[in-house]
C-alpha cells in the first residue's frame, strides 16, 4: 500500500515482547506492581517520548489502546490529531478523536489530510501498519520484566520485515531502548 506519510512506532514492552497482559493489564509496564515498571532513568525523563511524539503530525491507534487513555485526566495529545481505528466506536463519541472503520479508509483519510508523520500505536494497529508496508521505524523499549504472555503488535506476517539498527540506550533501571528502521529492498 503506498502511502505519502511515514508511520513511525514508539512502544514499551517486557522482555519477552508483550505490550500488555492478556486482559489489557499494563501495570508492569508503569511500575504499579511489584513485577518491575519502567525504571528510572535518574532524571525523572519520559525516554525520548516527548521528544517523539513533538516529531509527528497526528496519531493513528486501536480501539484498545484508546480505551486506556480516552479516561486520563489529561489527554496526552493534545493539540495532535488522533485517528482510531474501531468497528464499533460510535464516530461522535469523542470529539478529540476521528474514527475509522478500516485501515484502508484510515489510510485514505490521513493521506487526504496531508500527515507526513504518524505515530503509529496499539497492537493490533502496528500489525496492520506493517503488513501493509507503511512503518518506516520501531522505537522498542524493553522493560526488565518477564509477564509470560500477553499481547504483542507482531504476529504472522506476509514476508520477513527487514530491519535496520539505528542505536541502542540503556537506562539506570535496566530498561532498555532501541531503535530500528524498516528496510526497504
Amino acid at each position: 500500500m503506498d502511502a505519502p506519510f511515514t508511520g513511525h512506532v514508539f512502544l514499551g514492552m517486557s522482555v519477552d515482547g508483550f505490550i500488555a497482559r492478556l486482559d489489557g493489564d499494563l501495570s508492569w509496564l508503569t511500575g504499579g506492581d511489584d513485577a518491575g515498571g519502567a525504571p528510572d532513568d535518574g532524571e525523572g525523563g519520559d525516554f525520548g517520548f516527548g521528544e517523539f511524539l513533538s516529531s509527528i503530525d497526528a496519531l493513528v491507534m486501536g480501539r484498545s489502546t484508546y480505551d486506556f487513555i480516552a479516561p486520563m485526566g489529561d489527554w496526552p495529545y493534545q493539540g495532535k490529531p488522533v485517528h482510531v481505528l474501531s468497528t464499533r466506536l460510535d464516530p461522535g463519541a469523542d470529539r478529540r478523536i476521528t474514527v475509522h472503520r478500516s485501515l484502508d479508509e484510515a489510510v485514505e483519510a490521513l493521506t487526504a489530510a496531508g500527515y507526513r508523520r504518524l505515530y503509529v500505536d496499539g497492537g493490533r494497529t502496528v500489525h496492520a501498519f506493517l503488513r501493509a508496508g507503511l512503518i518506516a521505524d520501531l522505537t522498542l523499549s524493553r522493560v526488565p520484566v518477564l509477564i509470560g504472555t500477553g499481547h504483542t503488535p507482531f504476529g504472522e506476517l506476509d514476508a520477513d520485515v527487514a530491519l535496520e539498527h539505528v542505536r541502542t540506550q540503556s537506562y539506570r533501571g535496566g530498561m532498555v531502548q532501541t531503535t530500528y528502521r524498516v528496510r526497504r529492498e
